[in-house]
């Protein structure tokens, strides 16, 4: 695993938050203190999030990074 997996992986979390209906692009952007234009921009791939963004917007979701994981992939993950 690495950080552009999690940021896909975040991505996705954002892109189907919004699709269910659960937030807008104008309410993520609103909590977050990104444009609504970057938002749409991020999740139609045409931009992306720097670490600071994506770590606010994890904060102001309540979510930790490890939220953004399979729990299969815990028990996968290769021990050092």
């Amino acid at each position: 695993m690495d950080f552009e997996h999690l940021h896909t992986r975040l991505i996705e979390y954002l892109q189907r938050r919004v699709r269910s209906g659960e937030i807008t692009e104008r309410g993520l952007s609103r909590i977050t203190g990104v444009s609504q234009p970057h938002i749409h921009n991020v999740l139609k791939g045409k931009r992306v999030l720097s670490i600071t963004r994506a770590d606010g917007i994890l904060r102001q979701l309540h979510l930790d990074v490890l939220d953004l994981l399979d729990p299969n992939e815990w028990r996968e993950r290769p021990r050092r």
